[in-house]
Protein backbone atom coordinates (compact mmCIF):
# COMPACT_ATOMS: atom_id res chain seq x y z
CA UNK A 1 0.00 0.00 0.00
CA UNK A 2 3.16 2.41 0.64
CA UNK A 3 4.58 2.23 -2.60
CA UNK A 4 1.03 2.83 -4.11
CA UNK A 5 0.48 6.09 -1.52
CA UNK A 6 3.97 7.08 -2.83
CA UNK A 7 2.74 6.98 -6.36
CA UNK A 8 5.38 4.50 -7.49
CA UNK A 9 2.82 1.67 -8.53
CA UNK A 10 -0.45 2.39 -10.78
CA UNK A 11 -2.49 0.16 -8.53
CA UNK A 12 -3.15 -0.93 -4.78
CA UNK A 13 -2.64 -4.54 -6.21
CA UNK A 14 0.14 -7.44 -4.47
CA UNK A 15 0.29 -11.04 -6.62
CA UNK A 16 2.18 -13.06 -4.32
CA UNK A 17 3.07 -16.37 -5.56
CA UNK A 18 5.96 -19.00 -4.81
CA UNK A 19 8.04 -21.05 -7.86
CA UNK A 20 5.41 -23.55 -8.08
CA UNK A 21 3.03 -20.94 -9.65
CA UNK A 22 5.50 -19.61 -12.10
CA UNK A 23 7.07 -22.93 -13.20
CA UNK A 24 5.08 -25.33 -15.64
CA UNK A 25 5.05 -29.40 -15.66
CA UNK A 26 6.28 -29.83 -18.72
CA UNK A 27 8.68 -28.37 -21.69
CA UNK A 28 6.77 -25.12 -22.78
CA UNK A 29 4.63 -24.04 -20.44
CA UNK A 30 6.84 -22.38 -17.93
CA UNK A 31 7.58 -19.42 -20.04
CA UNK A 32 3.79 -18.78 -20.78
CA UNK A 33 2.73 -19.72 -17.16
CA UNK A 34 5.47 -16.93 -15.28
CA UNK A 35 4.25 -14.37 -18.21
CA UNK A 36 0.60 -14.94 -16.84
CA UNK A 37 1.49 -14.39 -13.58
CA UNK A 38 3.74 -11.50 -14.60
CA UNK A 39 0.71 -9.76 -16.49
CA UNK A 40 -1.78 -10.33 -13.28
CA UNK A 41 1.25 -7.87 -11.75
CA UNK A 42 1.06 -5.23 -14.10
CA UNK A 43 0.49 -1.98 -12.41
CA UNK A 44 1.13 -3.34 -9.25
CA UNK A 45 3.71 -5.46 -7.10
CA UNK A 46 4.98 -9.12 -7.71
CA UNK A 47 5.99 -11.04 -4.42
CA UNK A 48 7.58 -14.12 -5.17
CA UNK A 49 7.84 -16.19 -1.28
CA UNK A 50 10.95 -18.27 -1.08
CA UNK A 51 11.90 -16.78 -4.53
CA UNK A 52 15.54 -19.08 -4.07
CA UNK A 53 13.26 -22.57 -5.37
CA UNK A 54 14.25 -20.97 -8.51
CA UNK A 55 17.19 -21.34 -8.18
CA UNK A 56 17.50 -24.75 -6.93
CA UNK A 57 18.31 -26.57 -9.82
CA UNK A 58 19.59 -24.59 -12.18
CA UNK A 59 22.74 -24.05 -13.30
CA UNK A 60 24.98 -26.70 -14.19
CA UNK A 61 22.34 -29.42 -13.46
CA UNK A 62 20.12 -28.10 -15.55
CA UNK A 63 16.67 -27.30 -14.51
CA UNK A 64 15.70 -25.75 -17.71
CA UNK A 65 11.87 -25.07 -16.39
CA UNK A 66 13.76 -23.03 -13.23
CA UNK A 67 16.10 -21.37 -15.70
CA UNK A 68 13.25 -20.45 -17.91
CA UNK A 69 10.95 -18.87 -15.25
CA UNK A 70 14.24 -16.64 -13.49
CA UNK A 71 14.77 -15.37 -17.53
CA UNK A 72 11.60 -14.68 -18.58
CA UNK A 73 11.26 -13.05 -14.64
CA UNK A 74 14.14 -10.83 -16.06
CA UNK A 75 13.03 -9.83 -19.26
CA UNK A 76 9.99 -8.61 -17.69
CA UNK A 77 11.42 -6.69 -15.27
CA UNK A 78 13.73 -4.93 -18.22
CA UNK A 79 10.43 -4.42 -20.13
CA UNK A 80 7.92 -3.29 -17.55
CA UNK A 81 10.32 -1.30 -15.27
CA UNK A 82 7.84 1.27 -15.29
CA UNK A 83 4.80 -0.42 -14.43
CA UNK A 84 5.74 -3.27 -12.19
CA UNK A 85 7.69 -3.80 -8.82
CA UNK A 86 9.04 -7.10 -7.82
CA UNK A 87 9.84 -8.62 -4.58
CA UNK A 88 11.83 -11.70 -3.85
CA UNK A 89 12.11 -12.80 -0.26
CA UNK A 90 13.34 -15.72 1.29
CA UNK A 91 15.82 -16.12 4.14
CA UNK A 92 19.59 -14.35 3.56
CA UNK A 93 21.85 -17.44 2.92
CA UNK A 94 19.58 -18.92 -0.07
CA UNK A 95 18.92 -15.37 -1.90
CA UNK A 96 22.57 -14.87 -1.57
CA UNK A 97 22.49 -18.24 -3.73
CA UNK A 98 19.98 -17.14 -5.56
CA UNK A 99 21.33 -14.04 -6.53
CA UNK A 100 24.40 -15.64 -7.56
CA UNK A 101 22.52 -17.91 -9.79
CA UNK A 102 21.78 -15.34 -13.13
CA UNK A 103 24.01 -12.13 -12.97
CA UNK A 104 20.77 -10.55 -14.93
CA UNK A 105 18.87 -10.75 -11.54
CA UNK A 106 21.45 -8.48 -9.40
CA UNK A 107 21.94 -5.72 -12.17
CA UNK A 108 17.88 -4.79 -12.12
CA UNK A 109 17.36 -5.27 -8.33
CA UNK A 110 17.70 -1.87 -6.86
CA UNK A 111 17.59 -2.47 -3.26
CA UNK A 112 17.70 -5.40 -0.89
CA UNK A 113 17.02 -4.93 2.74
CA UNK A 114 17.48 -7.88 5.41
CA UNK A 115 15.13 -8.08 8.45
CA UNK A 116 15.91 -8.74 12.03
CA UNK A 117 14.20 -11.77 13.60
CA UNK A 118 11.51 -11.87 16.27
CA UNK A 119 12.86 -11.61 19.44
CA UNK A 120 11.76 -14.17 21.72
CA UNK A 121 9.55 -12.03 23.25
CA UNK A 122 7.68 -11.29 19.82
CA UNK A 123 7.50 -14.92 18.86
CA UNK A 124 5.63 -15.27 22.05
CA UNK A 125 3.18 -12.39 21.90
CA UNK A 126 2.79 -14.16 18.07
CA UNK A 127 1.51 -17.34 19.94
CA UNK A 128 -0.42 -15.62 22.37
CA UNK A 129 -2.40 -13.97 20.27
CA UNK A 130 -3.01 -17.44 17.78
CA UNK A 131 -4.66 -18.61 21.07
CA UNK A 132 -6.72 -15.38 21.60
CA UNK A 133 -7.97 -15.64 18.11
CA UNK A 134 -9.23 -18.71 18.39
CA UNK A 135 -11.33 -18.04 21.75
CA UNK A 136 -8.39 -19.94 24.28
CA UNK A 137 -7.07 -18.81 27.32
CA UNK A 138 -3.36 -19.58 27.57
CA UNK A 139 -2.36 -20.22 31.27
CA UNK A 140 1.12 -18.58 32.40
CA UNK A 141 2.58 -22.48 32.73
CA UNK A 142 1.99 -23.07 29.26
CA UNK A 143 3.46 -19.53 28.28
CA UNK A 144 6.38 -20.37 30.11
CA UNK A 145 7.12 -23.60 28.48
CA UNK A 146 6.28 -22.09 24.68
CA UNK A 147 8.80 -19.63 25.99
CA UNK A 148 11.43 -22.71 26.91
CA UNK A 149 11.21 -24.29 23.58
CA UNK A 150 11.70 -21.12 21.53
CA UNK A 151 14.63 -20.41 23.16
CA UNK A 152 15.84 -23.87 23.09
CA UNK A 153 15.40 -23.53 19.20
CA UNK A 154 15.59 -20.09 18.11
CA UNK A 155 19.56 -20.78 16.62
CA UNK A 156 19.03 -23.77 15.47
CA UNK A 157 19.44 -24.52 11.51
CA UNK A 158 15.76 -24.10 9.54
CA UNK A 159 14.60 -22.25 12.53
CA UNK A 160 11.51 -20.42 10.90
CA UNK A 161 10.47 -17.30 13.25
CA UNK A 162 7.26 -17.02 13.48
CA UNK A 163 6.19 -20.01 11.33
CA UNK A 164 7.92 -22.15 14.02
CA UNK A 165 5.55 -20.63 16.81
CA UNK A 166 3.04 -21.50 14.32
CA UNK A 167 4.13 -24.91 14.40
CA UNK A 168 3.94 -25.32 18.25
CA UNK A 169 0.46 -23.55 18.35
CA UNK A 170 -0.76 -26.24 15.91
CA UNK A 171 0.69 -28.96 17.89
CA UNK A 172 -0.67 -27.24 21.19
CA UNK A 173 -4.45 -27.51 19.56
CA UNK A 174 -3.92 -30.67 18.29
CA UNK A 175 -2.56 -31.83 21.97
CA UNK A 176 -5.55 -30.32 23.80
CA UNK A 177 -7.94 -31.63 21.12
Amino acid sequence: RDLYNLGYIEQNKLIEVSAKDLIGQYVGQTAPKTMGVIEKALGGVLFIDEAYSLASGAGSSGNSFNEEAIATLIQAMENYRDNLVVIFAGYTKEMDAFLKSNSGIVSRIGYTMEFKDYTVDELIEIFKSMFKKAGFTVEKSAINKAKEIVEEYRHTEGFGNARFVRNLYEKAIIKIS
